[in-house]
């Protein structure tokens, strides 16, 4: 039996690695994209008003499309494939494909004529009404994305269940530099405010070249990509999928609720608090998809082929393991931002548009943000468990309670804290789903590896204090030395991350923790000469 698994073992954590790398690549991406949008609109009223009209899209995506789309198809269709009826599996992917265009289509279409009337609901006293109309303008732009995500989700699911990873991992840095040529390119032919059209088209634009390099993968994989169907009437399996969709679509877009109703509150306290709330969440993001989002898509495949065969023990151990992974990686990511919050913002965005202001506002989000890191990547892996169990409304439930603690901490903290307040709300419900969903998910598997977990994070908490304090040393003195210009950040920043880096790698080594020792042996095998 070990035998059989270890080469498997081995060929998943290859798998993350290569998938954290290239979703680190594609997060650092949309960083960088992120500058050059701070340097041409900062936090003005028109980059909270672009974040609002990409948020929306965006809700709705995470709602009927994408990566909800993705989790609810993938165990249906894993389970097709591994009962050997892999024409049966294409079907099923064909006919959604035929639905979801019609139905995502005409999302959006309603949406782009309502827009007017839907728009200033989710704006604050503070956006004006020329705000409120450039709000509205670009979110019609937009809004045609979530057509593209959709037949994204679901070509991505394919590949998934085929432990395809790569060409889903890189997509969204291609989307990240198509984005910022369009933004760059466009933003000339564009005056005043109306600048910001340019980001929108990049969005868009982006988007469908995402979904284009999808396509040979699928035929490679001998997948029919140009034959879209219809589902009959009565289809099981479409209705197993639909089924399915709805509380995984209100599981999975959690993070995007968040974070519409953060910058829903955020626009009560000023125009700028959207934008610096979203600007905030971009830096926090890049721990989260390196680390937590490629755990957990290249898991899920896995769990749901175990779940299909009841395999209780391997999700256990399974997700054991992967929940142990996501802390190694989240708990030293959380300390280092809670000690570099200003100067990695300073770093990250303070040119141009974006002001000293800017930078406090946002370091202020960054550095709440930071202890939600953990507690976010653990509730994607057991989410995503859930999923593969076919239990999604248990998880939905959770999530629904998570969300509404978040809406009344917000309100109740956003007066008295600002910012701060605002996001806090988000720390708190995560942290409450996280220890939801392991208490209900150790009954569904008769268990759940929660002391080993726990033993093993309490060392890495000690080793997270230690990069802390060398951390944030390290960057005052380099800082001293080498200045603000941006080579010296560059320096102090990178000079503090990789100073604590290590010594928290060498102290969760000395602790013995086996998911240090299987990143450290990855990463030897890579790079050791083949004779």
């Amino acid at each position: 039996m070990e035998a059989q698994t270890s080469p498997r073992r081995r060929r998943t954590a290859v798998n993350t690695a290569i998938f954290s790398a290239a979703t680190g690549l594609s997060r650092i991406a949309g960083l960088v994209r992120e500058v050059i949008a701070a340097s041409y609109f900062g936090t003005t009223g028109p980059a909270s008003a672009f974040t609002l009209a990409f948020q929306i899209p965006n809700l709705i995506r995470a709602l009927v499309a994408d990566a909800a789309l993705s989790s609810a198809f993938v165990p249906v269709f894993s389970d097709l494939l591994e009962h050997k009826r892999r024409k049966e599996a294409y079907q099923l992917a064909s006919a959604l494909a035929g639905l979801l265009l019609v139905a995502l289509g005409a999302i959006s279409l309603l949406f782009i004529l309502l827009a007017p009337k839907i728009i200033p609901i989710f704006t604050g006293s503070d956006f004006t009404p020329a705000l409120d109309d450039l709000c509205v303008g670009l979110s019609q732009v937009l809004f045609p994305i979530v057509v593209l995500l959709g037949l994204n989700g679901l070509a991505v699911g394919i590949l998934n269940a085929h432990d395809h990873f790569t060409i889903p991992a890189i997509a969204p840095l291609v989307w990240n530099v198509v984005i910022v040529i369009g933004m760059v390119g466009l933003a000339p032919l564009f005056q005043g405010p109306n600048r910001i059209y340019a980001y929108a088209i990049g969005v868009v634009a982006g988007t469908l070249v995402q979904l284009l390099m999808m396509l040979p993968q699928l035929r490679k994989i001998g997948f029919p990509v140009w034959r879209i169907s219809f589902p009959k009437r009565g289809d099981p399996r479409v209705r197993n999928v639909l089924v399915l969709m709805l509380p995984v679509s209100i599981g999975l877009g959690l993070i995007n609720i968040d974070l519409v109703l953060n910058s829903t509150i955020g626009s009560l306290i000023s125009d700028e608090a959207p934008a610096a709330i979203d600007k905030a969440f971009r830096i926090y993001m890049l721990p989260q998809g390196m680390f937590s989002v490629a755990v957990a898509t290249v898991l899920f495949p896995q769990l749901s082929r175990l779940a299909s065969r009841s395999d209780f023990a391997g999700l256990r151990a399974l997700t054991g393991v992967g929940a142990r992974q996501i802390a190694l990686l989240l708990i030293p990511s959380a300390a280092a931002i809670i000690v570099l919050a200003t100067p990695m913002v300073r770093l990250v965005y303070q040119r141009g548009e974006f002001d000293a202001l800017s930078t406090k506002q946002t370091a202020d989000a960054l550095l709440v943000f930071a202890f939600s890191l953990p507690f976010s990547g653990w509730n994607l892996l057991l989410t995503r468990t859930f999923f593969s169990l076919q239990r999604p409304w248990l998880p939905t439930a959770l999530a629904g309670i998570s969300l509404v603690v978040n809406t009344v901490i917000s309100l109740a903290l956003y007066k008295p804290l600002g910012i701060t307040g605002v996001v806090l709300g988000t720390v708190i419900s995560n942290a409450l789903l996280t220890v939801l969903e392991a208490i209900y998910l150790r009954r569904e598997l008769g268990g759940l590896e929660i002391g080993r977990t726990l033993l093993y994070v309490f060392g890495m908490l000690v080793a997270a204090g230690m990069l802390a304090e060398l951390c944030y040393g390290t960057w005052w003195v380099l800082d001293g030395i080498f200045g603000r210009s941006l080579l010296g950040q560059l320096i102090s920043v990178g000079g503090a991350l990789g100073g604590g880096g290590a010594i928290y790698l060498w102290f969760v080594l000395w602790l013995g923790i086996p998911e240090a020792r299987q990143v450290v042996d990855l990463f030897a095998r890579r790079i050791r000469p083949r004779s």
